[in-house]
């Protein structure tokens, strides 16, 4: 009987140990830090938006808004490892949108807003150059 039990112990405990590496999913703690680009000051309430992206590199279905506080921080634990793409949005500047590649237990982000540049137009440049008659 101990021989048996034993042989179902040696068969069941490898069995555990696969069924349960495999129902452990590799996480990160993501900590961003959004500041403008011009004087490296904090953006309070910006959004950070977070997208997984799939092995052909597109978006997929899902997500998750952060907002940032008043240091310009936000974090989120519990990343799954792999592409991730990450969108930040505030008044005032221009969007930021960039894929990373989640592969650590924990990363920091540092994201720059600009300011929006100034637009050019073929037609504006047209306009000054014709005069009405």
């Amino acid at each position: 009987m101990k021989k048996f039990s034993r042989r179902i112990a040696l068969i069941v405990m490898p069995l555990m140990l696969v069924l349960t590496a495999a129902a452990v999913e590799n996480t990160s703690k993501l900590d961003f830090l959004v500041l403008k680009d011009s004087n490296g000051k904090p953006v309070r309430n910006a959004s950070v938006v977070l997208h997984p992206v799939n092995s052909h590199g597109k978006q997929e279905r899902g997500g998750l808004q952060l907002k940032t506080d008043a240091d310009g921080k936000t974090s989120f634990d519990g990343a799954p490892y792999g592409k991730l793409r990450i969108q930040v949005l505030a008044p005032g500047f221009q969007t930021f949108g960039a894929d990373y590649e989640v592969n650590q237990p924990s990363m920091e982000i540092t994201i720059k807003l600009k300011r929006p540049q100034e637009q050019y137009s073929i037609y504006q440049n047209e306009q000054k150059e014709k005069k009405p008659q």
